[in-house]
């Protein structure tokens, strides 16, 4: 963490404003996604790969209610009986349902009854004098948190079935320019990954350390669907010499002839995205295909995932300057001509879009749109400190985890830097997860 809080009384108010802000987005945004259904669909489970929406709304209130209320500001348990209905390492989701929950109208009254509780410690705490406090430490934590149970609820909102229950407009176009190059070079080299000073950045993406990555080209633009169709037509579910052998037992077993969501009608695919069945769009990125899927389409294409530290390298090192920054464009945090995040468009945007979101070398769409495969374990940075409790990071890594980089649509900006880590089971393809490819620069 950065050592102590701002000198200023304006450093300080604008820090509390910040964590404010974030806050309050992330609570309006749950309040969204869980007052557009009825209360039987809050409390029915769509999938058992995901929870029903209202164990999310009050596991959200209890984490605040945990870290806020009890750690940060001292004070008793609320509601003590229920920390193990919503400890997520009890209870696996499938059997979440089975749970004595508590019913949407006292999960809402619960989490608001937390939330005016934490403003008042907002407002009297010192933001300093212990780690957990340091620059807003833990209410950007908490905010994190809860934008991250937000796109999990996205993700149960693309899963259920009915009509759409949320709407939003398509991204912008904002690529007018001519085609863009195919790949783009990566100079080899070394470079900071990770981050040991950016305030909120959670344990995982710490501490910052020099890596040597060889020149590489990595895409422009992430696959976009029309290409992925190239992949399916070309036999490419169906030739084994693509595959891992793990990936191709995984297709075999459960039928997988494409994307999630994607089914053949005719001569034309179309895909359900949130309650509407519509052409599949061909200038759009791939969106909800596992690691194997990527992987196997990348072999298909003669060139392979990137590694992580590629793709952290392609995102943040400026060549100009030998430093590394924030985002691709830059130290400012994000805006809507950047990236498409915040769940402002319930979609990604075509393949290059965004062009003042690009990285110095060019290379388009880094963070937002969908979240990216990389060929990386989940595995801790050397010096890797667990903070504040090892079961946000520490226990997930291993080979058993793939590391995806950039965020999504659905990710808030708060939870999306070009340091932040997200890992899931390679097997998984409801999450918003697309790739690109990359190459070793010593082919040429």
């Amino acid at each position: 963490m950065n050592a102590g809080e701002p000198t200023t009384a304006d450093g300080r108010e604008s820090l509390r404003d910040r964590a404010l802000d974030a806050l309050t987005v992330a609570r309006e945004r749950t309040a969204l996604l869980t007052s557009c259904v009825d209360d039987g669909e809050l409390t029915a489970q769509h999938s058992p790969l995901m929870s029903p929406l209202v164990w999310d709304l009050a596991h959200i209130g209890n984490q605040e209610e945990q870290w806020l209320w009890r750690a940060v500001a001292g004070q008793e348990a609320l509601r003590p009986e229920i920390d193990s209905l919503y400890d997520a390492f009890e209870h696996p989701r499938a059997t979440r349902p089975t749970l004595p929950l508590l019913p949407p109208d006292e999960a809402r009254a619960y989490a608001a009854d937390v939330r005016t509780r934490v403003l008042d410690v907002l407002a009297s705490t010192p933001l300093t004098g212990r780690p957990l406090l340091d620059e807003g430490f833990a209410f950007g934590m908490i905010a994190q948190h809860e934008q991250q149970h937000d796109e999990t609820m996205l993700i149960t909102h693309q899963l259920r079935r009915g009509p759409a229950a949320l709407t939003a407009p398509p991204p912008p176009a904002t690529h007018t320019g001519g085609p863009l190059p195919t790949e783009v070079l990566v100079p080899g080299g070394p470079f900071t990954m990770g981050t040991s000073d950016e305030p909120w950045a959670l344990d995982n993406e710490r501490p910052a350390h020099t890596t040597l990555v060889p020149a590489f080209c990595i895409d422009t633009v992430p696959v976009t669907n029309g290409s992925y169709m190239a992949f399916l037509a070309d036999g490419g579910y169906t030739e084994r010499r693509w595959w891992r052998p793990e990936g191709w037992a995984q297709i075999r077993e459960h039928g997988i002839v494409a994307p999630l969501f994607w089914h053949r009608d005719g001569g034309q695919w179309l895909r359900r995205r949130f309650g509407v069945t519509e052409p599949v769009p061909e200038e759009e990125p791939v969106l909800h295909v596992s690691w194997y899927e990527a992987d196997a389409y990348a072999r298909w294409a003669g060139r392979r995932l990137p590694t992580e530290a590629e793709w952290e390298k392609a995102a943040r090192h400026d060549p100009a300057s030998g430093r590394s920054r924030r985002y691709p464009w830059g130290d400012a945090d994000p805006g809507p001509e950047h990236a498409n995040l915040g769940q402002r468009h319930l979609r990604p945007a075509p393949a290059g879009s965004y062009p003042a979101g690009a990285s110095p070398l060019g290379v388009r769409q880094l963070i937002g749109d969908v979240w990216e495969w990389t060929a990386s374990d989940f595995l801790p940075y050397p010096g890797f400190t667990a903070f504040p409790y090892k079961e946000y990071s520490e226990v997930f890594f291993g080979p058993a985890h793939k590391v995806l980089r950039g965020g999504s649509f659905a990710v808030d900006p708060v939870a999306c830097r070009g340091t932040f880590r997200n890992w899931d089971l390679p097997v998984r393809r409801q999450i918003f997860s697309g790739f690109r490819t990359a190459r070793s620069a010593e082919l040429d």
